[in-house]
């Protein structure tokens, strides 16, 4: 278009067309046939009336009522498609082990490990500033992280029957799962048990798909010989690439729900992005959305699995890693698939494992600890962690992360709640809302005592978590 054709008049051949209207308004509006527009009565000299004074509202309930009938299905779609997080607690942080080698033990057991291998490198306050954590904070750090590994070293444990375990035949697999699910009823009964735990199966791939759900099956059953299913149960279903794999495991919960006389909905599980199919489909949109909205409320969290997706993309084994712009494509398009879904994210895990000579371990404690600083920043809280060693900079990270941010958090939500201003920052709802979430989330991993929140924010936890999450009310911490 030339840079004069905005001021000339149209030609007579030019067709003007009315403005659109919303179909569903003018459809009961307007007659069909009917002109898109209707002109103003004229009184009997062809002049137009006079406007007459506004007297107050205008439309009356029957006009509402129809914005009300346009509008019920995404009423709808927003109440149960989007009712935002729930406001449980949300682990830090997924350690896989082979279910064979499962005992209710591990967990101590690792984190006497990890508290060992900090002893090797010259004790945690060494540790803590060699991870570059901040001289006015290293003390706390350090006490909060060894505490940590002492008193809940393990927040949500995987006991795998896929690439961790592999292969080992049909009667070998029956018999570690049935082990495994009686151990964990015994650590559950002993208070040895993990807040969450679970089981990841094999895939609903032809060739795994007869042994994943028998595997599935035979550990619910085993669980309920104990009573009823702990509520810190996690199913993980790896190696998803299409929306009705998705769709069959909901169908396969329904039914196990009825064979085992579980409650409808009982049963949910986390989806492993590891495949491109499910981040890019043959249609060329993103399956993930469907995926999670198709499930019937049933899948609970995004896990991305690293090297399965590298692979496939066809990267090289040196340069798959969890901040490679491939895997920050895919991990974007499951955070806004499952935005205010309710459903959770993870990241995945780092194969670099801090073993070897002292260099050697500290260049990886810095590796993991700079990569769960940067989903932590990218709105990541939770990943996986495949070696004791590994909770060190997982943990310091996350202590790092939460106390670096707690006293600017709990001042501008003390400020927003108190209706205080004249502060640097203006906060809106929403913002106050994230500012709440990120401090009980803060509390809940050991970052912030629940006395330093009530002293710097005015609040106890519940009020936070209330504030977090107004539309959902919190009845048991790790439901």
């Amino acid at each position: 278009m030339g840079k004069d054709a905005a001021a000339r008049p149209l030609s007579r051949a030019t067709p003007v067309r009315p403005p659109r209207r919303t179909a569903g308004w003018h459809a009961e509006t307007v007659p069909k046939g009917s002109p898109p527009h209707r002109s103003l009565p004229s009184g009997a000299d062809g002049a137009r009336p006079h406007r007459r004074a506004a007297t107050g509202q205008t439309l009356t309930p029957e006009d509402l009522a129809r914005i009300d009938r346009l509008l019920a299905p995404t009423d709808r779609l927003l109440a149960h498609g989007y009712p935002g997080d729930d406001g449980t607690r949300q682990p830090v942080h997924t350690v896989y082990v082979p279910a064979d080698r499962y005992t209710p033990a591990l967990p101590r057991e690792w984190g006497a490990a990890a508290l060992e291998a900090v002893a090797r490198q010259g004790g945690m306050e060494t540790v803590v500033r060699e991870l570059d954590v901040p001289e006015d904070l290293a003390d706390d750090v350090a006490a909060l992280v060894a505490a940590k590994l002492t008193s809940e070293p393990v927040e949500d444990l995987r006991l795998d029957l896929e690439d961790g375990y592999g292969d080992r035949g049909d009667e070998t697999e029956d018999a570690d799962v049935r082990r495994a699910a009686e151990l964990l009823l015994d650590a559950l009964a002993d208070g040895e048990a993990t807040p969450f735990f679970g089981v990841r199966i094999k895939g609903l791939e032809r060739p795994t798909r007869g042994r994943g759900i028998r595997s599935l099956d035979l550990f619910l059953a085993t669980l309920l010989d104990g009573g009823d299913l702990p509520g810190g149960l996690r199913l993980t279903l790896p190696k998803v690439t299409t929306v009705a794999q998705v769709e069959a495991m909901a169908a396969l919960c329904d039914r196990l729900e009825e064979h085992l006389r579980l409650a409808a909905g009982r049963l949910r599980f986390e989806l492993q992005v590891e495949t491109p199919q499910i981040v890019l489909g043959a249609d060329g949109t993103s399956p993930l959305a469907r995926a999670i909205h198709g499930a019937d409320g049933r899948v609970s969290a995004l896990h991305y699995g690293t090297y399965d997706y590298s692979a496939a993309l066809g990267i090289a084994p040196a340069y798959q890693a969890l901040d490679h712009p491939a895997a920050d494509h895919a991990k974007n398009v499951m955070q806004v698939a499952a935005a205010q879904t309710g459903v959770r994210l993870s990241d995945g895990s780092t194969n670099v494992l801090p073993v070897g000579d002292a260099d050697a371990v500290r260049a990886a404690w810095r590796l993991s600890a700079g990569l769960t600083r940067r989903s932590l920043e990218r709105g990541f809280s939770q990943g996986w962690d495949l070696h004791p060693a590994q909770l060190v900079p997982r943990f310091v990270a996350n202590v790092r992360f939460y106390r670096e941010g707690f006293a600017p958090a709990a001042a501008r939500l003390r400020a927003y709640v108190g209706g205080t201003e004249g502060g640097a920052v203006l906060d809106e709802p929403a913002t106050a809302r994230a500012l709440a979430a990120f401090l009980a989330r803060g509390v809940a991993c050991g970052a912030i005592t629940e006395a330093e929140l009530a002293d710097a924010a005015g609040l106890d936890r519940a009020a936070v978590a209330a504030l977090a999450h107004p539309t959902h009310a919190i009845t048991e911490e790790h439901a």
